[in-house]
């Protein structure tokens, strides 16, 4: 994904639709700063170039390689911040597995079959019997509003 040269002063919301982009360019734009979460994703990057005066998103660490030219700085090879090769191990709640989730990003996925908050549910929703309690409270509801409300329409 070229967007070299594009006068950009920020990264563009419609970026977050790329997270496929493998290599990207971002080079000779008037770029300040990367907002944390720019690359929340972007899990297949292994390239990315930006303006030398910025740092690559995840720091140094988050890649195999940081090469400095005269105008830009590349980024290459993005290391999993999951499997422990560099000084930051992440915790993930019991229950669950951390993953990448773009340069210097993890996510903590639930193991099957554990869900919700941080993992502590088994099992599966239950469906049955939420959709029975909320059809029976509609259904009454309706019934005691239409009862109560009746005398008050007027008969042509």
């Amino acid at each position: 994904l070229d967007l070299s040269n594009c006068s950009l002063h920020s990264v563009p919301p419609e970026l977050a639709e790329a997270t496929t982009a493998i290599v990207l360019d971002l080079t000779e734009n008037p770029l300040t700063t990367l907002p944390n979460g720019s690359f929340l994703g972007f899990t297949y990057l292994q390239c990315l170039a930006v303006p030398l005066a910025l740092e690559c998103p995840g720091g140094s660490d988050a890649w195999q390689e940081v090469t400095v030219d005269r105008s830009s700085r590349l980024c290459q090879d993005q290391r999993n911040p999951c499997n422990g090769s560099t000084e930051l191990v992440w915790p993930c709640p019991e229950n669950s597995a951390c993953a990448p989730d773009g340069p210097g990003l993890i996510q903590c996925l639930c193991d099957s079959p554990f869900h919700g908050y941080k993992c502590l549910r088994e099992g599966v929703f239950p469906v049955l019997l939420f959709s029975g309690v909320l059809g029976t409270a509609t259904v009454s509801l309706s019934l005691l509003l239409w009862g109560t409300q009746r005398r008050k329409a007027k008969t042509p």
